[in-house]
């Protein structure tokens, strides 16, 4: 019997499954236990069955292929916009139906290093393409049912006028970061008084300066300084004031009060900001000659490759190799002036005998060619012939403005002169000078004032590349 018992047992399992399976009610579908996900509470509603009469949905590849993306190129040198699509695999059938569009292709095919353009595609396809031509306007492109459709954007800005003052304790640039002021407005202002006031040599400590100038503004951010509107400037007690001022040709310019020009026939000194290593004296030990031989001019230190701009509007009379001079230029201006430049390394294009250069055109570079101790630009201002200091020489002026349109003027630039009155009050009326008794200067300032601040007569210095000074054994 016990061999029996596991046999029937079997035999009762297969007898109890039959009868099930041909029990159950046919009209009951199978339904699958429902899923239970981890996460999901108890009483969470289980997911929906996917249906199987639905078709199947495209591939995920498919779907993210066709999903547009943006992204902004920044124009490199030499990069053309067929470059630029070549180079993302753009349809350059797209580019050439934009460029076809009215407006746009000298908006395109004007590029600049560092522009940006803003690329919405998909596919290879252009959807959107965005570009900033102007601080005002932005020229946007947007693929539409039947083609491409340009449109110009304005950005619109604001102008805002602020006024600030500065005392110089050191330089014109640390005093103007004191206050708040950009090196671009310290550069302008320094050039609205360039034909009265050499930066280079007649800044002193305790000079003060006052200047009303834009800035530009754009949905309430800042982004850049504007001009100078007015000006003052006080230097060695001396005030100096200049007002903007449009004439009806639309050129603007810089007028004292009383409405005469800034502008002189030549401008003080022929480089920026440099320092002046020998100024005029005709008694002077020449540093590499051991000879007292009158030093008939200035001199201003700079690296080499410095420009130097011409003084003012003039005929080349002369280019070439002179002697000590090295590399000289001289240029002829009217009134009989003419004004020397040596020392060069170089002349600038087009500086032949005979050729016209403008007030502030670049005509060579600062050199040591010839006897020279240091890279320096040697410059010299003549009358007939004669040498004359052209630190304190009376500068010849422009024509004044008309009867007829200096009313004008006073009724447009006296708000911007008051507006330089309560600045002028609370920045006092005490004006530091240096005290040059006892420096190298004495014996010369008796006869001719110079304010020279940094390096003065410096025959036993040579400057290196970046400005620095070192004596020389």
């Amino acid at each position: 019997m016990t061999r029996l018992a596991p046999f029937a047992a079997a035999a009762s399992a297969a007898l109890i499954l039959w009868h099930a399976a041909h029990d159950a009610p046919t009209s009951v579908a199978f339904a699958p236990a429902p899923l239970i996900y981890p996460d999901s509470s108890a009483g969470a509603a289980p997911p929906p069955t996917p249906n199987p009469a639905a078709p199947p949905g495209p591939p995920a590849i498919a779907q993210q292929a066709s999903v547009a993306s943006t992204i902004e190129v920044i124009v490199g040198r030499n990069d053309t916009l067929d470059a630029i699509f070549r180079r993302m695999a753009l349809d350059t059938a797209d580019l050439a139906a934009i460029r076809h569009l009215p407006g746009t292709r000298q908006s395109l095919d004007f590029l600049k290093p560092g522009d940006a353009i803003k690329l919405t595609h998909a596919d290879g396809e252009i959807k959107e393409l965005t570009r900033r031509l102007s601080e005002t306007q932005t020229l946007k492109v947007v693929r539409e049912e039947l083609g491409f459709a340009a449109k110009m954007i304005d950005n619109p800005v604001e102008t805002r006028i602020r006024t600030a003052s500065a005392t110089i304790d050191s330089s014109l640039f640390q005093a103007a970061e004191a206050a708040d002021i950009s090196d671009s407005v310290a550069l302008k202002l320094a050039n609205v008084f360039a034909w009265d006031i050499d930066f280079v040599l007649d800044i002193r400590e305790g000079d003060r300066f006052t200047a009303v100038y834009e800035q530009i503004y754009q949905d309430g951010k800042y982004l850049h300084d504007g001009e100078v509107l007015a000006a003052e400037f006080v230097n060695s007690g001396k005030v100096y004031r200049a007002v903007r001022f449009a004439t009806e040709n639309g050129s603007g310019g810089y007028y004292t009060p009383e409405g005469l020009p800034m502008r002189k026939a030549l401008l003080r000194a022929p480089v920026e900001f440099t320092r002046v290593s020998s100024v005029f004296n005709p008694h002077r030990r020449h540093p590499i000659l051991n000879l007292i031989r009158g030093h008939m001019g200035t001199d201003y230190a700079a690296p080499t490759g410095t420009p130097v701009h011409a003084a003012g509007d003039g005929r080349v009379s002369f280019a070439g190799r002179r002697g000590g001079y090295g590399n000289a230029l001289v240029l002829a201006h009217s009134n009989s002036v003419s004004t020397l430049y040596g020392h060069m390394s170089r002349f600038a294009r087009n500086m032949h005998v005979g050729n016209r250069v403008q007030q502030g055109d670049v005509i060579g570079y600062v050199g040591m060619t010839g006897l020279a101790t240091g890279p320096h630009l040697h410059y010299e201002y003549l009358v007939n012939g004669v040498h004359k200091n052209p630190q304190t020489v009376q500068l010849p002026g422009a024509e004044p403005l008309h009867a007829d349109t200096l009313q004008k003027f006073r009724h447009l630039t006296a708000p911007l002169l008051a507006d330089l009155s309560p600045q002028q009050a609370a920045a006092g009326t005490g004006v530091a000078t240096p005290n040059i008794a006892n420096g190298p200067l004495a014996a010369e300032a008796a006869s001719t004032v110079f304010s020279v601040s940094s390096v003065l007569d410096d025959s036993s210095a040579r400057f290196g590349a970046n400005g620095s000074r070192t004596s020389i054994n």
